[in-house]
């Protein structure tokens, strides 16, 4: 029998001067395929007295993707990468074995005007043969990614593979991200175009799924195969996530993501130490919480 094997809340999480929308991890569903962590930045009005600030802080073993829908933000990290996101384009950062970075509002937005700015924040965990990997990162611009239409509904393949397409993100195991909008109602069957674990995220509008109304701020999860057929209802945005999921446990600390603890206490001890990648052109310096284990 097709059906969603869990519904999934938003809860509010403090990231300093924001609060965010936590998708996962969540107590029961650590990850959705390969996804390890999904924020959603709730719209959110910024001006002179209220910017983002994200000082230096580290990564490993995990590839974090920034897709927003309003606002931007300045990336720059440990490989020397200076990169403006707008909204539409994909920033994708492999942290590999260690990699340092920081997101601010543009210097051209702190012009004494206000303006909005949301969006999602994503971890993407590395298969484990590749968690040491080099650091990388890439950028796509919105104009590049597929897009296509089903009648007035709209979808574009953020990352991954699916529905017979490919982006030009360089993801490093099967898995997919996929933007959806309708203008009218729309019946959804994901059976077939792709594949793995499938979170279905409702961003704005609402969804009928199994017989059950699910409004704005929740992730339905289950298996691609046995997700039911789903009703998208009018002036909806959904953003599809998931592919296979490892076999592998994966332990989360703070940013750090591994297979293995030690690797973990090690990056801690270097970012502790400031022995870790640092960027050369900022002196900033987020230092450990006193609790590093992300407790959901």
């Amino acid at each position: 029998m097709s059906n969603i094997g869990m519904i999934i809340e938003e809860r509010s999480r403090d990231i300093g001067d924001f609060l965010v929308g936590r998708l996962i991890p969540f107590r029961k569903k650590r990850m959705i395929g390969p996804f390890v962590f999904i924020d959603h930045m709730a719209p959110v009005q910024l001006g002179p007295h209220k910017y983002m600030d994200v000082d230096q802080h580290p990564h490993i073993g995990l590839s974090t993707l920034t897709y927003l829908f309003d606002g931007e933000i300045m990336h720059e990290d440990s490989l020397g990468t200076k990169q403006l996101i707008k909204p539409g384009s994909v920033n994708w950062m492999t942290a590999g074995r260690g990699v340092s970075h920081t997101e601010r509002t543009p210097d051209h937005l702190r012009n004494g005007k206000t303006f909005m700015a949301q969006g999602y924040q994503i971890w993407v965990a590395l298969p484990k043969d590749l968690e040491d990997m080099e650091p990388q990162f890439h950028h796509v611009e919105a104009k590049d990614l597929p897009r296509w239409q089903d009648g007035d509904t709209t979808f574009t393949l953020v990352a991954g593979e699916g529905y017979g397409k490919k982006s030009p993100i360089p993801t490093y195991s099967p898995l997919f991200m996929v933007e959806i909008k309708t203008n009218s109602s729309y019946h959804l069957n994901v059976n077939g175009k792709l594949k793995g674990e499938i979170g279905i995220c409702v961003d704005k509008g609402s969804i009928d799924a199994c017989g059950e109304i699910i409004k704005k701020g929740n992730i339905l999860v289950s298996k691609v195969e046995d997700t039911c057929d789903i009703t998208v209802h009018p002036n909806s945005h959904l953003l599809l996530f998931g592919g296979e999921p490892f076999p592998e446990e994966r332990h989360i600390y703070w940013n750090f993501v591994s297979t293995s603890k030690e690797k973990i206490a090690l990056a801690l001890e270097d970012w502790k130490n400031k022995t870790f990648p640092m960027m050369s052109n900022d002196n900033t310096y987020v230092p450990l919480p006193k609790s590093v284990f992300k407790n959901t």
